[in-house]
This record gives C-alpha cells, structure tokens and sequence, in this order.
C-alpha cells in the first residue's frame, strides 16, 4: 500500500491527498479516508480517476466520496467517520439521503475500525461481507 505524505507546516499536520492533487489538513478523518481509498486502489483496482472526494450533490450538500463506473455513472457512495466516531443507524441514514440524489447501488460505511458495505435497491439493504473489485457487477 502507498504510504502516506504528511508533513508539519507551522505546527500543523497536512497529507497529500493524490487524489484531489493537493495538500489538506490531516484530520482523524481525513487519515481514516486517505488509508481506505489507498487500499481501494491497491487492493481492490479502483481506478483512482474514479474517486470523487468531497463530492457536490444537487443539494449542495458533500458526499465524503463517490466511485464512478468507466460510463461516469456512480456506483459507490463512501461515508468516513473519525475511529473514535461509531458507526451507526444514523450513518446508515446519513448516506442514505445522499442517495436519494445518486441513486449508487452500493454504500460503504467507514471509520477505521469498521465498515460497512451495503447494496441497496428496491427498497432493500443487502450487506455485503466484502467490496467486489472493480468493474465486477455490483
């Protein structure tokens, strides 16, 4: 897995995000995303120009991150929380309303210790007990 870039500048702590091709503040959150995107990308194939970080919804709201299919259609809506912040139903609902507006078939839910897939659909939550690989249908 690629390491993480973090630097100090003036006594606080920055990463690399080579996703967004900038420096921004390392937050407990922001560490949790950045280490599960790399393992997205090195483990499960997910194309990196596929990642949308801080994605702007219709509402004007932001997705922490959207996956897009290789037709730029979203397939994945991605919820990070902090380590010290659990995992909820209020999660589940957080990402849902995102949904609302992306209509994605598959939610990951995600704080460092814990996460969550879930394929949704018809009105139905399936969890999954991995994330499939690139390209493999969701």
């Amino acid at each position: 897995m690629q390491p993480l870039n973090i630097e100090n500048r003036n006594g606080k702590d920055y990463i690399f995000c080579p996703y967004r091709h900038k420096w921004v503040r390392l937050t407990p959150e922001e560490e949790v995303r950045q280490r599960f995107l790399h393992y997205m990308v090195d483990r499960y194939r997910y194309p990196a120009s596929r990642l949308a970080l801080e994605a702007v919804l219709p509402s004007g709201q932001r997705a922490d991150t959207v996956v897009y299919d290789n037709q730029l259609k979203p397939v994945i809506l991605i919820e990070f929380k902090a380590p010290s912040v659990s995992i909820t139903a209020q999660t589940l609902d957080q990402a849902a309303v995102y949904n609302r507006m992306l209509h994605v078939p598959l939610l990951i839910l995600h704080n460092g210790n814990q996460t969550f897939v879930a394929k949704v659909g018809n009105n139905q939550i399936e969890f999954l007990s991995d994330l499939p690989l690139y390209g493999q249908d969701n």
